[in-house]
Parts: structure tokens; C-alpha cells; sequence
């Protein structure tokens, strides 16, 4: 990172505080405007009921689908009606407004009963499995990316008020929940799950990338601020994925040093006095790969753990654990490519107390040490 200082275009350190210079885009080729408007004159316009339909068809994903038995259902089109409820719940249509718009076709009871008895949380994810896996075979996911990358982000879905599922969300001013979503580079969503409006995005950003079983298996994942923090960062780094935030106030972050008596030439403004505690994290490496190990063999919770791990939290603190976990994850939350440099935030109630940035693992299997 220091010795590609000089030739970075983009970056420039002013008074001991980075900058990033805002890139300018190119305006478009008359012959890409060209190609855009033969691709929308050729491509056929198609209603979402049909794609379902279709990719049912060819792809199977309804065969998840059935009674809690095991047996064939006794329904007289099965595909049919799986396609219609995987419509109705998806699209937040609900029986009764969907059985309004298709008179004499379905019932809001047959549509509630093919979806509490016959679909359940475990069939819906090995149908989307299934989907992710077959657009992954398509040819022009190749042109977009190759699945290594992924995106986490979440967006806010009203509901109504007489909800048992709805909450008041300050940052959205309104009722309801919010969709966190993982999409790869590929185009496709790999996961998304409904979280309390008041709960930071970060605590479930690893559970995402966990819990995806398709062929698209991305190491890395861009995130806002919300999804990032001190913990996901070190964690990330142990369960072998790259978490990639865009943090807000960025310019404040101060890098610990990996040694105290370690210069750089271009960058030394940006780095404070404190530097890493290797000893502290070779004291706890045993007990960090045994959670690492213990998440990625479903025994423990990614979600649950980081929920406890939280840098303001004054219970946690009180015991210590917070600070030993925090200091401990230290070393792995890198900047740039340069794996000895950590950059962390000051906390407002300890001067030298570590908070979150950017990262990027090391990829080694024993604990590593200062360059």
C-alpha cells in the first residue's frame, strides 16, 4: 500500500486524512445505444405467472413440494397450483386477494392450504437452490461475473400496522420489515431473509453466505456501513470470506501499526501511536478457530454470536469478553492489499478502543505475524 502510494490516482492524503477523487463516466457509444434498443426489440415480453410456469416446467423445482408425508400429493394439478402459490406468497398478493383476480380458478383455501401443508421453510430454500443453480449454467451469467462476488444489502417493506411481524423503523419513517438480501455478481439472489427494523445489518451479513447450498459460492461481499462492524470483520476472516464495506466517515479511521517502531513514507499521517497486540491474539487463536469451526458445522449461530459481540455493549464489556474478541480479531482486519496494517475507528468512551473498517483476510491457517 505505501509503495503504490505514489502511482494510486485515485487516493490522496491531505493534512493526515484520505480522499477519494470522484470518477467521472464516459458518456455512451452510439453503437451501445444501438445494441440496447435491438436487444428490447427482440426480446419477447413476458408476464411473471408465465416465467414461473416455464421454469417450473423445465427446471422441476415444484418436486420439493408435497404433503409433510412424504407422498405424492392428491391435488389434480399439482404444478399448477404449486406455480399459483409460489405467485401468491411471492409477489405479497395473499389468497384472498389473489383468489379475487382468478374467479372460478383457485380459492383462497386451496392456495392457504397448499402453502402451510405442503411448503415449508426447508422445500423453499432447496427450490430456490434449484433455481440459482440452473441460471448459474446459462451462458450469459458468464459475461456479468464469475459468482466469487456478492452484495448484501436491505431494503424496507411496508406492512400493515396490525401486524404481528411489523415494526416502526426510524431509519425508513415507516411500518414494517426489512428484506436483507444477498445477490451475486451473477445476478441472482442467493438469499434473503425478513430482520427487525432495529438491528444492525452486519449480525446477519455472514448467516446469508453461510446458509446458501447452490453451485454460486462467492468469498467476498460488499456492504454499506450498516455491514460492517469490529466482530463481522474478524469473523469473516476466520469462516474464509472478504467482507468489502463502503463506511460512512471513512476519512476518521486511524490504522494501528503492526509494530510500534514500524515507518511508512507515503502513509505514516494516517497511522496512530497504538499498535497491534499479536501476543493477545496468539493467546486466544485455539478458542477462534474452535467458534469458526463451530459455526461452519451449523453448532453455533453466526447470528447469535455477533449479536453478543457488540462494541458499545456496557454488559459485554463488563466482563471483558468484548475487549478480548475485539483485540483478537485485530490483526485480521487488514486495509488495501498490505496484510500487516489494521484500520480501526477510536470508540468515544476509550481513546485507544478498537472499532470497525475495512478488511481483507490473510488466508492462513495459523496465527499470523507482523511483517
Amino acid at each position: 500500500m505505501d509503495a503504490g502510494y505514489p502511482d494510486n490516482a485515485d487516493l490522496v492524503i491531505a493534512d493526515g486524512k484520505p480522499a477519494l477523487k470522484r470518477r467521472t463516466g464516459t458518456e455512451r457509444r452510439a453503437s451501445a445505444l444501438a445494441l440496447e434498443s435491438a436487444v428490447h426489440d427482440k426480446l419477447p415480453e413476458r408476464g411473471l405467472l408465465e416465467i414461473l410456469a416455464r421454469t417450473a416446467y423445465q427446471i422441476g423445482w415444484t418436486r420439493h413440494f408435497g404433503p409433510a408425508s412424504g407422498s405424492d400429493p392428491k391435488l389434480p394439478d399439482a404444478l399448477g397450483r404449486y406455480v399459483t402459490t409460489a405467485f401468491c406468497y411471492g409477489t405479497y398478493l395473499g389468497p384472498a386477494e389473489l383468489a379475487r383476480h382468478m374467479p372460478d380458478q383457485v380459492t383462497a383455501r386451496e392456495l392457504a392450504r397448499a402453502f402451510h401443508q405442503h411448503c415449508g421453510q426447508d422445500r423453499l430454500h432447496a427450490a430456490h437452490t434449484d433455481v440459482i443453480n440452473a441460471f448459474a449454467h446459462l451462458d450469459i451469467t458468464g459475461l456479468w461475473g464469475d459468482g466469487s462476488v456478492a452484495a448484501a444489502d436491505g431494503s424496507h417493506v411496508s406492512t400493515w400496522e396490525n401486524n404481528l411481524l411489523a415494526e416502526t423503523s426510524i431509519r425508513y419513517g415507516g411500518v414494517g420489515k426489512i428484506a436483507y438480501r444477498h445477490v451475486a455478481d451473477t445476478y441472482i439472489a442467493l438469499f434473503s431473509r425478513f430482520i427487525p427494523c432495529g438491528v444492525r445489518e452486519a449480525v446477519y451479513i455472514l448467516d446469508g453466505l453461510l446458509a446458501n447450498d447452490s453451485d454460486v459460492q462467492p468469498d467476498a461481499v460488499h456492504a454499506d456501513t450498516q455491514g460492517q462492524s469490529l466482530p463481522v470483520f474478524g469473523l469473516a476472516a476466520l469462516l474464509g470470506f472478504e467482507l468489502l464495506p463502503r463506511i460512512r466517515n471513512w476519512q476518521d479511521l486511524i490504522f494501528y501499526r503492526p509494530e510500534p517502531g514500524v515507518r511508512y513514507r507515503h502513509i505514516d499521517s494516517l497511522f496512530g501511536p497504538a499498535a497491534i497486540d499479536w501476543r493477545l491474539l496468539e493467546q486466544h487463536w485455539p478458542d477462534l478457530l474452535r467458534t469458526a469451526i463451530s459455526i461452519r458445522e451449523g453448532r453455533l449461530s453466526s447470528i447469535n454470536l455477533l449479536r453478543r459481540l457488540r462494541h458499545d455493549s456496557h454488559k459485554t464489556a463488563s466482563t471483558g469478553r468484548s475487549a478480548n474478541w475485539a483485540v483478537s480479531f485485530a490483526p485480521w482486519c487488514c486495509c488495501g492489499t498490505c496484510p500487516n496494517l489494521r484500520c480501526v475507528r477510536r470508540s468515544p468512551r476509550s481513546p485507544t478502543g478498537p472499532r470497525a473498517s475495512t478488511a481483507s483476510p490473510t488466508g492462513s491457517g495459523s496465527a499470523p505475524k507482523a511483517g
